[in-house]
């Protein structure tokens, strides 16, 4: 256990962490767990996901700890950071799950050939509203939704910038949207 206290015994612990030394993360834990807990369980109002972040903050630390730079901040700066991004993406994926559980349509509880028919329609009809875009906007789009692949993801994998990944599925869905519409008008 180290006696010392200050941001030196944090860049020390840091140091042994990133040696791999599991009684380093240990102490680091032990001296910084409470403040780090609090301020996730204010971010997540959820005392067992603020648990699961905490966690995850040490586990991050566990393996990048050699990515501390003393330069940039105190060790504390450094946790809290972490903490906060590890709650705020629990936040996100809370919100994601909630919004995808309500999007659930009910099952209908028979499916009526008339029902079947109209389902088999819309399909066409998105389909062939995929097959009129522009190959690159259609690539994009089917990886999106159908992939579910993030704009980011998309750019790496197309070696695009990210800027006009956004453009070509916005563009894309524009006209989806268009030539939708006009799908129903016309039917």
């Amino acid at each position: 256990m180290l006696t010392e206290v200050g941001p030196h015994a944090d860049v020390m612990l840091l140091t042994r962490v990133a040696a791999s030394d599991s009684a380093a993360l240990a102490d680091l834990y032990d001296r910084h767990a409470r403040l780090l807990y609090g301020l996730i369980l204010r971010i997540l109002n959820d005392r067992g996901e603020a648990e699961e972040a905490l966690q995850d903050v040490f586990v991050q630390v566990w393996r990048h700890a050699s990515a501390y730079n003393v330069g940039l901040g105190s060790p504390t700066a450094w946790l809290v950071g972490i903490a906060r991004n590890r709650a705020i993406d629990r936040l996100r994926a809370r919100a994601v799950r909630l919004r995808a559980a309500d999007n659930v349509p009910a099952p209908s509880p028979v499916e009526t050939p008339e029902a079947s028919a109209s389902a088999g329609e819309r399909q066409r009809d998105v389909q062939r509203a995929l097959e009129a875009l522009p190959p690159e906007q259609r690539e994009l789009i089917e990886h999106a939704y159908f992939s579910g692949l993030t704009q980011t993801e998309l750019a790496a994998r197309f070696g695009l910038p990210l800027g006009t990944v956004k453009t070509r599925i916005r563009t894309g869905l524009q006209a989806l949207r268009g030539h939708l519409q006009r799908t129903c008008v016309q039917q």
